[in-house]
C-alpha cells in the first residue's frame, strides 16, 4: 500500500474505514512531482505562484502560474489523469472509476482549451516525467513566450497542442 499498513478484510480487500483513510490522505495540492519541479524553477532564479484559481473556472486552480507571461503549468498524476503508460482502471468498483477518471481527462481539456482562448501558454507534465525536462519546457515557455502562444478561433477551442509526452500533439 502506498500509505502504509491497510485494515484488511479476510478477503484481501480494505475495509471502508482503511479505504476511506488512504483517500483522505492523498493530496490534491503540494505533491511530490510539484515540489521537485518548483524546487527546480526556483534554483533557476524564477519566482512564480502556486495553486493559482483559475480565472472563470471556480473549484479549478493552476498548479504552478506566472500570471504576468500568462503561463499556467499543471502537473497530472498518471492514476487520477490516466496517463496511457502507467493508469490502470481498479477492478473493484470500476463502474464508478473509469467515468471519475475521464471525467478528470475531459476536464483537463476544458481547462486548457479555455486558458488558451484567453490567452495563456499551458504546459502539462505526467508525474513520472523527469524534473529536467519538466523544468527545461517551463525555462523555454517562460523565455519564449510569445513563441508558444498560437492565435486560435474561439470556436477551435478544442485543437490545443498539449506538452504530454503521451498522447497525441493535438487533440
Amino acid at each position: 500500500c502506498i500509505l502504509g499498513s491497510v485494515d484488511a478484510e479476510p478477503s484481501g480487500t480494505q475495509t471502508s474505514s482503511s479505504r476511506r483513510r488512504n483517500m483522505q490522505a492523498i493530496r490534491a495540492r503540494n505533491t511530490k512531482p510539484e515540489l521537485r519541479l518548483r524546487r527546480e524553477l526556483h534554483r533557476r532564479g524564477m519566482r512564480f505562484r502556486i495553486n493559482v484559481p483559475v480565472p472563470g473556472m471556480p473549484r479549478r486552480s493552476m498548479d504552478v502560474a506566472w500570471s504576468g507571461k500568462r503561463i499556467a503549468v499543471f502537473i497530472d498524476g498518471c492514476y487520477w489523469h490516466e496517463c496511457l503508460d502507467h493508469s490502470s482502471i481498479p477492478k473493484v468498483n470500476a463502474e464508478y472509476w473509469a467515468p471519475k477518471i475521464e471525467r478528470n481527462r475531459q476536464r483537463d481539456e476544458e481547462t486548457d482549451g479555455y486558458l488558451r482562448a484567453q490567452g495563456w501558454v499551458v504546459l502539462r507534465f505526467w508525474e513520472h516525467e523527469s524534473v529536467e525536462d519538466g523544468r527545461n519546457r517551463a525555462v523555454c515557455a517562460f523565455s519564449n513566450v510569445s513563441l508558444c502562444r498560437t492565435p486560435r478561433p474561439v470556436s477551435a477551442a478544442r485543437t490545443v497542442v498539449t506538452w504530454r509526452k503521451h498522447g497525441a500533439d493535438e487533440h
